[in-house]
């Protein structure tokens, strides 16, 4: 099948960006007396909104909708001094992106993140690239796994959804392509479990970001 239009998720697929989401909050868990967690942990508490962050991140008896409110503001307001601080583009990236956009394809990206901080991102390690659509997490649109958003870029793009590839790394994203009906590609230099993306419906898997181009041969 030749696909028109590639839609990636941000963080985990085109960015590496654990490190300085997990060192923001850690900090924020620090002032308020809270235990920290490593790397590991944070793969496992994103992919699902900030707000979900943070109430993973939290002690589940401190779990309580002032604590994760206040938790939340001050998460936002040390990443937004601290977001390209060691985050950057997996290695391959540049390549599929330049090889995508000579090949005349539709990019787009949609994530969880909330929008002003998605846009962020996207200027500071994607701005050499003319993505056609960029949504973060808006709050008049259900985040993933609702299919609102990947459904709103195909309609702005004019494409069929199975005209779609979709790239991402957690059960999240893997939901979110198949609720839309795009073709769902799991990638395992994210943040999870190749065993995580399969149980959730990855047709494919992939280990480098070039091994799209596979795909669309």
């Amino acid at each position: 099948m030749k696909y028109k239009a590639v839609l990636f998720d941000l963080d985990g697929t085109l960015l590496d960006s654990i490190e300085d989401m997990g060192d923001s909050l850690n900090r924020v868990l620090v002032q308020n007396g809270f235990p920290t967690h490593n790397r590991d942990a944070y793969c496992r508490f994103v992919g699902d909104g900030a707000t979900n962050l943070i109430s993973r991140a939290l002690p589940e008896d401190k779990r309580t909708n002032a604590i994760i409110h206040s938790c939340l503001e001050a998460f936002l307001e040390d990443y937004d001094k601290n977001w390209n601080v060691k985050t950057k583009l997996y290695e391959g990236i540049p390549e599929l992106l330049d090889t995508l956009t000579s090949r005349g394809l539709k990019i787009s990206v949609l994530s969880n993140k909330p929008h002003k901080y998605t846009i962020k991102c996207m200027d500071g390690f994607l701005s050499d690239w003319n993505f056609d659509v960029v949504f973060g997490q808006r709050n008049d649109v259900p985040r993933k796994p609702d299919p609102a958003g990947a459904l709103e870029i195909a309609e702005q793009l004019d494409i069929s959804p199975s005209d779609f590839l979709y790239l991402g790394d957690t059960e999240t994203d893997l939901k979110t392509s198949i609720a839309a009906g795009m073709s769902p590609v799991g990638v395992l230099w994210g943040f999870r479990s190749a065993e995580e993306l399969r149980e959730n419906g990855a047709k494919v898997l992939i280990n480098r970001p070039l091994d799209v181009l596979e795909l669309l041969d």
